[in-house]
Formats: structure tokens, C-alpha cells, sequence
């Protein structure tokens, strides 16, 4: 199995460019599933998703704690699958990196080590105001959807995903598109 992770603060066109991937795959004629958290169809993502619409500190850790658990329930239910050959997992591992700072590092060291990885992690980025500027278009504003927050956590990620394709989300999806299936093939033929 294929193992593609898409990840990236929100705004930056993880889901978009995951559903551009798996239609790459499914066009190959592979059997691909897409798993984006906070998913809707299960207990942790519902109640992650609830608090991720709070405002309190509270909330925050509600959010990111039912997040962790969606993203364990989706790699027990689609991991090795064998009538899956490529599985997207959008909002993965940099999830971590909206914890506290001084737990954050540690909170991804421990579930990067025990969730399985691969060859295929990308993280999306793009500048906070760029961001905050795209998530203002759609309709509801979530707990950490602020600049302030936005310039926090993507200074935490970057630390955490030195070792990931960092791709840059500022161009047009078709460019953004591009680089991402420049690594697929590239990818592609090493794995």
C-alpha cells in the first residue's frame, strides 16, 4: 500500500490537493481512499471538530486530543487494507503542533515514531496572511484560525517536519498541483 500523507495548517488546500492525488491514482485504475481529519463519521472526529468551533483553552486541548484519536482510528481501519492500494491521510502528524509549545515536540516525536510514515509526506505552507485570507472566505472561523495562532503554529511545524516535501501553497492550485506531482513521479519510481 501507498501510504500519502498531506498535511498543513488550515487554508493551505490539503483537502484539494488530496482529492487531485487521489484522482491521479484512480485514473491509473488504483483503488485509493481519502481520510481527512477531523472526519465526521466517527465519535473522536465529531467531538474534535466540536471543539475546534470553541473559543476556550479548554477546547484546544479537546480538539487536539479527539484529533489524535480520529487519526488513530483511521489508521486501524484503513492501514494494510488489501483492497486498498493508495491511502491519503490529510491532517496527520502536524496536528501535534497545535498543542502547547513545550509539549508539542514531544507529543509529535512520540506519534511520529508510533503511527506508520512513508516516503510520501508533504506539507503544505503558505505565508499566515495568505491563510488567514483564504479561511475568511469560507464560512465559520475555528478556535485556531487567527493570525496570532496561524504565525504560532506554522513556526512549530516547520521545526517538526524538516524531513517532509514542504510545498508552497501561494502560487495557483494548478502550480501548487504541479510540484506535488513532480514528487509523485519522482517518488513513484524510488519506492
Amino acid at each position: 500500500m501507498r501510504l500519502i500523507i498531506v498535511d498543513g495548517l488550515d487554508g493551505v488546500g490539503k483537502d484539494t490537493h488530496a482529492e487531485l492525488i487521489a484522482k491521479r491514482y484512480l485514473d491509473k485504475g488504483e483503488r485509493v481512499v481519502v481520510r481527512s481529519h477531523p472526519s465526521v463519521d466517527n465519535f473522536f472526529g465529531r467531538k474534535a471538530k466540536k471543539a475546534l468551533l470553541g473559543q476556550g483553552k479548554s477546547d484546544k486541548i479537546k480538539a487536539s486530543v479527539f484529533y489524535m484519536f480520529d487519526v488513530l482510528r483511521s489508521i486501524r481501519k484503513y492501514f494494510r487494507r488489501k483492497d486498498i492500494d493508495t491511502l491519503i491521510m490529510v491532517r496527520y502528524l502536524v496536528g501535534t503542533a497545535y498543542l502547547p509549545e513545550k509539549i508539542a515536540k514531544l507529543g509529535y516525536k512520540f506519534f511520529y515514531n508510533f503511527v506508520p510514515t512513508s516516503e510520501y509526506m508533504f506539507f503544505l505552507d503558505a505565508e499566515p496572511k495568505t491563510i488567514l485570507k483564504r479561511i475568511q472566505e469560507r464560512s465559520e472561523l475555528e478556535i485556531f484560525e487567527t493570525e496570532d495562532n496561524l504565525v504560532k503554529v506554522r513556526r512549530k511545524a516547520l521545526k517538526l517536519v524538516k524531513d517532509w516535501i514542504i510545498v508552497d501553497t501561494s502560487g495557483s492550485i494548478d502550480e501548487t498541483f504541479g510540484l506535488i506531482d513532480k514528487n509523485l513521479i519522482k517518488l513513484d519510481k524510488i519506492c
